[in-house]
């Protein structure tokens, strides 16, 4: 199926810029995270119905992340940084990214305790209700 979808400039020069970062054409980015997108939506719809919206907002906060394509390219830095081949933009780039990974998980963790607060358990009882293990991403 073709779809045809009207953005403006400033939103597909950043869509071209994300792309070109990740190595991928616009569109295959485009439909990455549509994909990524829609399958959040469904699992949001599926298990937060029975959620108060307070819960909700809260799970979806600790559930947030970079998305796979920032995920690899941070990756990618990483390496480049390691093997000391990283240019000056692409060292900009990196402390971006970090910078929102620490963000992120500043938020997640914020979220986490609040939630813990709402369902009146320790954090560390909530991470283990939820089946939360650390991912390296690095």
């Amino acid at each position: 199926m073709a779809l045809e979808i009207k953005i403006s400039p400033e939103l597909e020069q950043q869509l071209q810029q994300a792309a070109a970062q990740a190595g991928v054409a616009p569109d295959v980015y485009a439909m990455r995270l549509l994909e990524q997108g829609l399958s959040l939506t469904r699992l949001q719809s599926n298990s937060v119905k029975r959620l108060s919206s307070a819960e909700a907002e809260l799970l979806q906060r600790i559930n947030h992340s970079l998305s796979q394509i920032d995920w690899n390219r941070y990756r990618t830095l990483l390496t480049k940084r390691d093997n000391a081949v990283l240019t000056l933009d692409e060292q900009a780039e990196l402390i971006a990214l970090s910078d929102r990974v620490e963000a992120i998980n500043v938020d997640r963790i914020q979220a986490l305790t609040e939630l813990a607060k709402t369902r009146q358990r320790t954090v560390k009882d909530l991470i283990a209700e939820l089946g939360l293990k650390p991912i390296a991403h690095a």
